[in-house]
């Protein structure tokens, strides 16, 4: 003999009293966490940024979380910094900020206020190239040129810093930046090269 299915009144009204209970959730989680939201600091999604790059001042409208890297390729137009990994592992994105080498994909752009930041367009003057860069020339310190102002930006804090007493220390120093043409000889060469002379 089949049985048949049967349902108490109590059994209904507690199921449907539960799904109209889940039917609600998702309406005041959503509202509890705009209120809550709006509890906490406002963050204002655009700034006006006024930063100072290769000796010139800019004044802009930026993202607040945009990094020193996009805001010098996407505001500035200063695409010879280069975004490589994008996580601080390749060095292509290196710049000088107040003198001392930073990976500017890492670095709010918010941060460099008040700081001098230093591209690789930055470092000539005029025509007249940076000694590094004429050594990098001089030494074939670069193959497809990609991860080359990186490379040249910490080359020119490498013997700022002093550290080219040998080929060992300034692989040392040179390490944060990765050269997949594997153009290291001319790399290390170039640097002592610009090292002997003094000229930085």
């Amino acid at each position: 003999m089949e049985k048949k299915n049967s349902y108490s009144r109590r059994f209904f009204i507690k199921a449907s009293a539960a799904l109209g209970a889940l039917a609600l959730v998702p309406k005041y989680v959503s509202s509890f966490y705009r209120d809550i939201k709006a509890l906490i600091v406002p963050v204002k999604e655009h700034i006006n940024l006024t930063v100072s790059v290769n000796k010139k001042p800019y004044t802009m409208q930026a993202d607040t979380r945009s990094t020193l890297l996009d805001l010098l390729r996407e505001n500035l137009q200063l695409t010879g910094t280069k975004k490589g990994c994008d996580h601080g592992q390749c060095g292509a994105c290196t710049v000088h900020v107040d003198g001392e080498r930073t990976l500017s994909c890492l670095t709010l752009s918010a941060m460099t206020v008040g700081k001098e930041v230093t591209t690789i367009e930055g470092l000539s003057e005029g025509d007249d190239l940076h000694p590094m860069q004429e050594a990098f020339i001089a030494c074939d310190g670069f193959q497809c040129g990609y991860c080359t102002p990186g490379q040249i930006m910490s080359a020119v804090a490498c013997v700022k810093e002093g550290h080219t007493g040998s080929v060992e220390e300034i692989k040392a120093y040179m390490s944060g930046n990765l050269c997949r043409c594997g153009a290291y000889n001319g790399i290390v060469e170039s640097i002592q090269k610009v090292a002997q002379h003094e000229t930085i």
